[in-house]
């Protein structure tokens, strides 16, 4: 991996990789699917739904919902649940504000790519007590194609007015990794998900289990 000084901007995405919370995700998705008496287990779930921004998931779910606004709406059901019912228990991965502050003397901006909407994405940046240190965000929201395409990638990068091969992203999923290379950016990964060898199989240009990992510069 190259050193953190040559890239000019750190891109990171948040549910698995600022915060170890995909499982308290899948549960709300799993409470979701039930209250809806959709009828689709874990596994089924994953593999066939489970890709891309909201509105994308829930077009799959309610093909005969026609608007982008009917499928929102029926998308901040679940994204409210899942705030109301773990938003609370939310907990930064250990060295992530000793990082941030290390970042900071570096005078590297960041940025934040997640798929979530902005009321989660508010909802964790305050609970995890680190909003002021990203110069922008970008939330599932405001693109209309989600992992893994790169557009969230794009995008967050023009926020910093980077290039994306001059950024660093970090990132915990297939489809999030794949999104941020097919931007041109190198990625580290965050082993929430994954070993630390299968991220580095998956092309990660480094691989940590948390922040406390990250090799500071003198």
């Amino acid at each position: 991996m190259k050193p953190l000084s040559y890239y000019k901007a750190l891109i990171f995405d948040m549910d698995g990789t600022l915060v170890d919370n995909m499982h308290y995700h899948h549960d709300a998705w799993m409470q979701f699917i039930d209250a809806k008496q959709l009828g689709i287990d874990a596994e089924t779930f994953e593999r066939d739904y489970h890709k891309g921004t909201i509105v994308e998931v829930m077009a799959r779910f309610f093909p005969h919902l026609k608007t982008e606004e009917a499928l929102r709406a029926v998308g901040n059901e679940k994204e409210a649940l899942y705030r109301d019912t773990f938003g609370s228990l939310l907990q930064p991965l250990p060295g992530l504000h000793s990082f941030f502050q290390y970042l900071k003397t570096l005078d590297i901006p960041l940025g934040l790519a997640t798929m979530g909407d902005q009321n989660n994405l508010d909802m964790t940046l305050k609970q995890l007590k680190i909003e002021a240190y990203f110069h922008s965000t970008t939330g599932g929201d405001q693109v209309t194609k989600g992992k893994p395409h790169p557009e969230i990638f794009l995008r967050a990068a023009a926020k910093i007015q980077m290039t994306p091969e001059h950024c660093l992203a970090f990132e915990d999923t297939l489809s999030g990794i794949q999104s941020a290379q097919a931007a041109g950016m190198d990625v580290v990964g965050v082993a929430t998900q994954f070993s630390k060898q299968q991220l580095l199989d998956l092309g990660c240009v480094s691989a940590i289990a948390d922040y406390t990992e990250m090799v500071l510069e003198s």
